[in-house]
Order: C-alpha cells, then structure tokens, then sequence
C-alpha cells in the first residue's frame, strides 16, 4: 500500500496486528479465520480523523516454519483494507518480519528489534516524538523503545478506549 509522503502525515500510529488489530488465533493467514478486535475499526477512524498515518508492523514466523507463504499474507493485508473500504478507511502500511525467534541473525527484523519502525519512519519521513506503537506483548513495547518512539501495551477489551486514551494523555 503507498501512500504519498505528505507534510501532513508525519505521525504514524505502528499498531501489532495479531493481538491488536484482531483476535489472535496464532498462526492466522486465512481469511475465514479472521476476526476484528472489538473497536478496531472505531480505533482506526480515530485515527484517521487525527491525521495519524496507520502502519502494522507484526512479526510472521509462520513463514518460516513453513505453514504459509509471503503471499497469504500479502492477499490477508489486502483483504483486512478491502473490508476497511467498507468505512472509508485504510491500513497506509503492512511492514512484517518472517524471522523465527530467538534467531539471533543481527540482521532480523522481528520485533523487539527496530528495524520494522525505522523503515516505514524514513520511507514516510515521520516524527518520532509524534508516533507511538500499540501491540499487545513485550517485545511491541521493546521494538517501540529501540526505535525511540513512545510504547504502549493493549492489554485487550475495546481497542478505540485504548487509542483515545492514548491521544488524550500521551500525544
């Protein structure tokens, strides 16, 4: 998904996808397993409405252990924003890590490592100090902290009580 860089958007929301965007069935590539978050949607409007880009950055080691490809999870982000048209919305982008954990490899992407966040921060020339990361384990908030950008843990419920609150008390 590219969007145009734009003076406008130089804040981006990095939300986790499994977890934080929707139920997390582990392992999820197909589509009739997916399920919204109760408020993602209303989350993402929000969002929106603040002028706040929207980037998931999720790690996919199903990749890697073999049990889908680079390509369901391509057509599963593509389908998430053909339902999120629905709403006159979007995701602006989808960064994902396929290394397996505790790879060692300093050259991995996965989260906590920074590497996802910096990437879409120089690709869509944002602010850090206007961004967060919302995810909802550890190593979203240890990727956020790599990166030096505000983290912040779901901990699960209505994820747009979570998104205004955060804007209401942190940005």
């Amino acid at each position: 998904m590219n969007q145009v860089k734009s003076e406008k958007f130089n804040k981006a929301a990095f939300l986790d996808r499994d977890g934080t965007l929707n139920e997390d069935t582990g392992y999820l590539y197909k589509i009739k397993d997916f399920r919204w978050i109760k408020g993602a949607v209303n989350a993402l409007r929000i969002l929106k409405k603040n002028n706040f880009l929207i980037i998931v950055v999720t790690n996919q080691s199903g990749v890697s252990r073999g049990f889908y490809s680079e390509n369901d999870i391509k057509k599963l982000h593509k389908w998430m924003n053909q339902q999120l048209l629905k709403y006159d919305l979007m995701i602006d982008d989808f960064f994902f890590a396929t290394d397996l954990p505790n790879n060692n490899n300093i050259n991995s992407r996965r989260k906590p490592s920074p590497a996802m966040l910096n990437e879409a921060v120089e690709k869509y020339n944002l602010d850090k100090n206007k961004c967060f990361m919302l995810g909802d384990k550890q190593t979203d908030i240890e990727a956020a902290k790599n990166a030096q950008i505000k983290g912040f843990l779901f901990k699960g419920n209505d994820l747009s009580v979570k998104i205004s609150k955060i804007l209401k008390d942190h940005l």
